[in-house]
C-alpha cells in the first residue's frame, strides 16, 4: 500500500518556505533588489500548478542574481510534469542552464575565463542540473498517464467480465428455453391431442367433462409455456446440453409413443457423438408434435440414414384428415432445431409436399462431431 501524500496546498506552503529559506540563506537582506526578486520567485510557487509557465519565468530571474536553486528548480520540475511541448521544455531548461552559468553582474564576465577547464565541468554540471527536473517532471507525467490507462484498463476489464457473465446468462437461458419446449411442449400437447380425442368420441358425460377439464387445463400450459420460454429465450447457444439427454436408443419409443400412426426406418453408423444423437431425437420429436398438431390424422415416417459422411434425418407426413385444433404455440420449435444444427455444422430444411403433406429435413456431418 502505498503512502498517502499530503494534500496540495500544504505541500505547496512547504515548498515556499523551502525556497524562502533558500534565498534567506544565499541573499544578502541588506541588496533589497535581489531579495525581492528572491523572494517574487519563491512566492510564485503557490500558483505552479495552476500557471507552471508562469511561474518558472518569474522563478528564472532567482538563478540570474542568486545561488538559490530551489525555487527554479521546482519550478522548471512543475512544467516538465504538466507538459508535453518537448521543445519548450528543452529550451526552457537550458535558460535555466545558461543564466545559472554566467555569471552576475554580466558586465563582470570575462570571455577568455569561459574556456578554462573548470568552466567546462561547470557548465557540464549546469546543464545536467537543468535536465534532471525535466527528466523527473517527464517521468511524473508517464507514471500518472500509465496509472490513469491501468484504471481504464482495469474498469474495461471489469465490464468485459460482467459482459461475459451476461452472455453465459443468456446462453443458459436459451438452452433452458429450448429443452423446456422440446421436452415439456411434446408431453403437454400430447396430452391435450388425446384428451380432445376422447372428449369427442366418449359416450359418457362424465368422461367428456374430465377429458375437456384435461384439455383446458392442458392448452392453459402450454398457454403459460410460452409466456415462459418468450421470457427465458435469448440470444446465443451452446451445444453444451442439460442431462440427461436422450439418445437414438430412445428413438423406436419416441415413435411409438407419438399418438400417431408413425414408422420408423434407420440405418445408422455406429458409434454417433451425443450430440449428434441428441440433435436427430429433438428433431423426430419436433417434427411429430408438429404432426400431432398440425396435421391431425395424418400418418408420419421417419427416416434416418448415413451416406458420404452426412446423417440425414427426414420426417415425411400424410396431408391431414380432419381439422387441427385451435393449440397456442411460441413458433420456436424449428428456430430451435436449425440453431441446434448450426452448432454441429448442419442445416434443416422444411416444407410442404406435393401430395399435401410436410417434410422436415436435417443433415449434420458425422466426422466434424465426433
Amino acid at each position: 500500500m502505498s503512502p498517502r501524500r499530503p494534500p496540495e496546498p500544504v505541500l505547496d506552503a512547504a515548498l515556499v518556505g523551502v525556497a524562502l529559506a533558500d534565498a534567506w540563506a544565499h541573499v544578502d537582506v541588506r541588496d533589497r533588489p535581489t531579495l525581492a526578486c528572491a523572494v517574487l520567485g519563491a512566492l510564485a510557487l503557490a500558483v505552479r500548478r495552476r500557471l507552471p509557465l508562469v511561474t518558472f519565468a518569474l522563478a528564472l530571474p532567482t538563478a540570474l542574481v542568486t545561488d538559490s536553486v530551489v525555487a527554479p528548480m521546482v519550478a522548471l520540475y512543475t512544467l516538465s510534469s504538466l507538459n508535453r511541448h518537448r521543445l519548450l521544455l528543452g529550451g526552457c531548461a537550458l535558460s535555466y542552464a545558461i543564466i545559472d552559468f554566467l555569471p552576475w553582474p554580466w558586465s563582470s564576465m570575462d570571455a577568455t575565463e569561459l574556456g578554462q577547464t573548470n568552466n567546462l565541468f561547470h557548465l557540464s554540471y549546469t546543464l545536467a542540473t537543468a535536465a534532471a527536473p525535466v527528466f523527473l517532471g517527464q517521468l511524473v507525467q508517464a507514471r500518472r498517464e500509465l496509472s490513469l490507462r491501468l484504471a481504464d484498463i482495469s474498469e474495461a476489464r471489469e465490464h468485459e467480465r460482467l459482459l461475459t457473465a451476461q452472455s453465459v446468462l443468456a446462453k443458459e437461458r436459451a438452452q433452458l428455453a429450448r429443452e423446456m419446449h422440446d421436452v415439456v411442449s411434446h408431453q403437454v400437447s400430447l396430452i391435450a391431442v388425446q384428451a380432445g380425442a376422447l372428449q369427442v368420441g366418449s359416450q359418457d358425460p362424465e368422461t367428456r367433462q374430465a377429458a375437456a377439464t384435461i384439455r383446458r387445463l392442458s392448452v392453459q400450459t402450454l398457454d403459460e409455456l410460452r409466456h415462459m420460454v418468450s421470457v427465458l429465450r435469448a440470444s446465443g447457444s451452446s451445444p453444451t446440453e442439460l442431462t440427461p439427454q436422450p439418445s437414438l436408443a430412445d428413438l423406436q419409443r419416441l415413435v411409438d409413443a407419438s399418438g400417431i400412426e408413425a414408422k420408423l426406418e434407420a440405418e445408422l453408423p455406429e458409434e454417433l457423438a451425443p450430440t449428434v444423437q441428441r440433435a436427430v431425437y429433438r428433431t423426430v420429436q419436433e417434427a411429430l408434435t408438429n404432426v400431432r398438431k398440425h396435421a391431425p390424422g395424418a400418418t408420419a415416417t421417419v427416416r434416418v440414414g448415413h451416406r458420404d459422411g452426412v446423417l440425414t434425418t427426414t420426417v415425411t407426413n400424410t396431408a391431414p384428415t380432419r381439422h387441427a385444433l385451435a393449440l397456442p404455440s411460441a413458433h420456436v420449435g424449428l428456430v430451435g432445431l436449425a440453431q441446434r444444427a448450426e452448432l454441429l455444422g448442419g442445416t434443416v430444411t422444411s416444407g410442404p409436399t406435393t401430395q399435401g403433406g410436410y417434410e422436415l429435413c436435417l443433415e449434420l456431418p458425422v466426422e466434424r462431431n465426433r
